[in-house]
């Protein structure tokens, strides 16, 4: 983690929140105690700051400094608020397509996905506030640079957007294997939203209930599950082949 990217000790903590800076997530020490941490945690609660539990050894190994229990990260990028990011794809009369991401807590795999979205004309990227991979150097290194190329909205809840999407007139889609439905079975060629789930668990039930479609990729092997990065390129370059209206023969032809 790059240290310029960091904040450390709770005072310093408390007064980047209140001065609004884009803090990413804080790492907070397992049994740390005190009046001063007790006014972070509200802080933080009362801003809608993502942040975890961790042992001190991990924050020891973030910074060498008097951390007093608690190290920040700042974002490399400023988030843009959803109503904005959908209006204004909306208004240049494009067919939308947007990334959700239910979840997803490695910052590599956020990465990868952030690199593939932007060569496959993603136009945004909604990430939940809390239980999200940060946006940190390896988000930076593994995505190439893509993350200053896509917008990436935070919102309270997964749900919230998906309603927000639908009554936007954007179809939303879960990768799930739970249903019938092939990823080939799926029109993309229209305002739609693709939502990945998590690595360990996938897309949340309670949002499975909710989306318009349900979709899987066709698995012949006896691994179960793709990794979620890999996966997603899937959905999402099934998405391209269909808005350039190329057969899956052309598609493949073309790339040689």
């Amino acid at each position: 983690m790059e240290k310029d990217n960091q904040i450390f000790g709770i005072r310093a903590i408390i007064e980047a929140i209140n001065a609004k800076k884009e803090i990413d997530k804080v790492f907070i020490q397992k049994d740390a105690q005190g009046d001063l941490m007790q006014d972070l945690m509200k802080t933080m609660k009362r801003n809608n700051i993502n942040f975890s539990y961790v042992p001190v050894e991990k924050l020891n190994r973030l910074t060498p400094n008097n951390h007093q229990g608690a190290v920040a990260t700042i974002a490399p990028i400023s988030f843009v608020a959803l109503e904005t990011m959908v209006e204004s794809v909306i208004e240049s009369g494009k067919k939308p397509l947007f990334l959700i991401l239910d979840q997803l807590s490695d910052a590599r795999n956020f990465g990868a996905i952030i690199r593939t979205a932007e060569c496959t004309g993603v136009d945004g990227i909604i990430i939940q506030k809390q239980g999200s991979a940060p946006v940190n150097g390896d988000t930076v290194k593994t995505s190439a640079g893509a993350v200053f190329n896509v917008p990436i909205c935070k919102v309270d809840h997964i749900k919230d957007a998906i309603f927000y999407l639908q009554g936007s007139g954007i179809k939303t889609v879960a990768a799930t294997e739970k249903t019938e439905q092939h990823i080939y079975d799926i029109n993309f060629n229209e305002g739609v939203a693709i939502i990945m789930g998590s690595e360990d668990r996938g897309v949340n039930p309670s949002v499975l209930k909710i989306v318009d479609e349900k979709a899987k990729l066709p698995m012949f092997g006896t691994i179960e599950s793709l990794n979620v990065s890999v996966a997603c390129g899937a959905f999402l370059y099934e998405a391209l082949r269909q808005r350039l209206n190329l057969s899956i023969f052309q598609c493949a032809n073309s790339f040689k």
